[in-house]
């Protein structure tokens, strides 16, 4: 870490997530002690990967419970922590949001406020890596358009998208902007900001809410088997997230924001086409991409808005990830290593799950 060598102590917000519990395994592996903060420690199903961990690294992994919505919460797992990653985010699907207001700003935001306050009443704590999203940069793709070049940039922030329209968005957003706010109100500790594309890769945890999973899940399930809409996506490697992490907390002079992206987007006909050379007896899997016109005519029975459509449908650009690189040095893993490994963690859930059903039969 920037505070010290390995065997300092940091805290990992939201232990059993996606990101989160490979950030904790290369923290153990690189010889630190982690503390993480779930939301309870009974749900043993949850944690099993957690525990796992823990008992691969005796005496170095401690598991706490904090609510994000709770002020003091975090205080007592953060005692003697050198460094805080907050990675812990509310996360819903659209269709369950009934409030944006209620169900996503207002968690994400005051989550945010509250770790940072635990974080300003403890003063062993240097530095905080925060998760964001590039979310935060843009709201819909056009917005890009307006970007110099028409490249994605750690520059801009989303001034688009509002509670109404991309709560989630608009959420991280707020929560980012507001925890700027609290570093420039103090010179104790400087904060380091991710803000990754969408985020494929193996999942270590049995269950997630992360939206990436739950996007190619819909993929592998068969959904697009008719062809593929074009839409694209920034994608960057869950491992390549947790390393990033690392680097941003072990750099001395990181600072400011690190898009975390390959510099080409992919789109859902390429990841089929990928994934087609791995499984070609697949039958779920598109073979064909769409023509604009179905999508545009067909979508909103699928929940997109014609809106939606206009602002995402057939647009593409280029991701300036060149910070990440030259000063995190991180080398991004090939789309088809991530999609691949992807896939197979997926196939494998899905095998654990119905043998867990049938045995409860």
């Amino acid at each position: 870490m920037s505070t010290g060598p390995a065997g300092s102590t940091v805290l990992v917000t939201g232990g059993s997530g996606f990101v989160a519990a490979h950030l904790v395994q290369q923290l153990l592996e690189r010889g630190h002690r982690v503390r993480t903060t779930v939301r309870s420690t009974a749900n043993t199903a949850k944690l099993a990967p957690l525990h796992a961990l823990r008992d691969a690294h005796p005496g170095r992994l401690g598991l706490f419970e904090a609510d994000l919505l709770k002020d003091g919460s975090f205080d007592e797992a953060m005692k003697g922590c050198t460094v805080v990653f907050h990675v812990a985010s509310p996360f819903l699907m659209p269709e369950k949001i009934k409030d944006g207001l209620r169900d996503v700003v207002e968690p994400a935001l005051e989550g945010t406020r509250n770790v940072l306050a635990s974080v300003d009443r403890t003063e062993t704590v240097e530095r905080v890596v925060l998760t964001s999203t590039v979310g935060a940069i843009f709201g819909d793709y056009a917005d890009v358009d307006a970007m110099d070049g028409r490249i994605l940039s750690e520059r801009y922030f989303n001034t688009t998208s509002t509670v109404e329209n991309n709560p989630y968005h608009y959420a991280k957003t707020v929560a980012e902007k507001a925890a700027w706010d609290a570093e420039a109100a103090q010179s104790r500790w400087r904060m380091v900001v991710l803000n990754p594309g969408l985020i494929l890769g193996p999942s270590l945890t049995p269950a997630s809410d992360s939206g990436s999973l739950f996007l190619l899940d819909e993929l592998f399930k068969g959904y697009f088997f008719y062809g593929a809409p074009d839409f694209s996506f920034t994608t960057v490697d869950v491992r390549d997230v947790a390393a990033a992490h690392i680097a941003a907390a072990q750099h001395p002079d990181a600072h400011g924001r690190y898009i975390l992206a390959a510099e080409e987007m992919t789109s859902f006909h390429q990841m089929a086409r990928i994934l087609r050379r791995h499984h070609p007896r697949s039958l779920r899997l598109p073979r064909t991409a769409l023509p604009h016109w179905p999508v545009r005519i067909l979508g909103p029975a699928f929940g997109l808005t014609q809106d939606y459509i206009r602002a995402h449908l057939g647009i593409r650009f280029r991701v300036d990830n060149r910070r990440s690189t030259d000063e995190l040095g991180l080398t991004y893993r090939p789309i088809e290593e991530t999609l691949v490994d992807h896939y197979g963690s997926w196939r494998e859930q899905r095998i654990q799950a119905r043998t867990t059903r049938a045995s409860r039969r």
